[in-house]
């Protein structure tokens, strides 16, 4: 399998950051099992000079913890890439591999944890260990004038990075939270298959999330 590589390199950590060790020893776990997967932390995917940055929670097991990329491989990929097509911000055809061809048009991806968790849950310690490597991201992306984050993990490492108050900055579906530079940070349910599934998500309710960050694009200049 072809790996896509990071477009934001000098801000990821290395290939076997050892930085959290419950991390580390799933990881050297999944690649003994499983060595022709990616089995590393993930490098952020999309436009270096995105107005639009997606963060994520953590890599999948089967999905961008095998292929590299995330969001790929799995179902909530399938969902978010569908969606992000849909409003005419890629190019190329999702086709679940990271040599797919796809790109992204004025969206960046980047996750709050680049490691895969047991069981999709990071524990507190991790998502702040990990955190370091989200703010270097963002403070790259000087375009970036919109947020969105997917779940409330996700939100709560937002407001830290870009300067908010969590107190004041509440998580819900569809809430909007002006940062103190002015930056918008829209947030989400989580695209995964139990949200969809359960009905707590649906097609509809995502993308609505995307028709108001163009919105806001065109209000904020971004």
């Amino acid at each position: 399998m072809n790996f896509a590589p990071s477009p934001l390199p000098a801000t990821e950590p290395p290939r076997d950051c050892p930085l959290c060790p419950r991390l580390v020893a799933f990881r050297e776990e999944l690649r003994a099992e499983h060595p022709d997967w990616w089995n590393a932390p993930v490098p952020a995917f999309g436009d270096p000079d995105a107005w639009l940055c997606i963060v994520g929670l953590a890599p999948g097991k089967h999905g961008a913890n095998r292929t590299g990329r995330p969001f790929t491989g799995d179902y909530a990929g399938d969902l978010l890439f569908a969606t992000l097509a849909k409003f005419g911000l890629t190019t190329g055809t999702y086709d679940s591999r990271p040599d797919d061809g796809l790109e992204l048009k004025g969206v960046i991806i980047c996750n709050s944890v680049k490691c895969l968790p047991p069981q999709n849950k990071p524990t507190p310690a991790e998502i702040h260990t990990c955190r370091p490597f989200l703010h270097g991201q963002i403070d790259v992306l000087n375009n970036a004038r919109i947020f969105l984050a997917l779940g409330q993990i996700a939100h709560q490492s937002a407001v830290k990075v870009l300067g908010g108050r969590l107190p004041k900055a509440r998580f819900a579906h569809l809430a909007e939270h002006r940062l103190p530079d002015g930056r918008m940070l829209i947030d989400s349910y989580h695209c995964s298959r139990y949200n969809t599934n359960t009905g707590r998500l649906t097609a509809e309710m995502f993308e609505a999330v995307f028709a108001r960050a163009l919105e806001l694009r065109e209000v904020t200049g971004g």
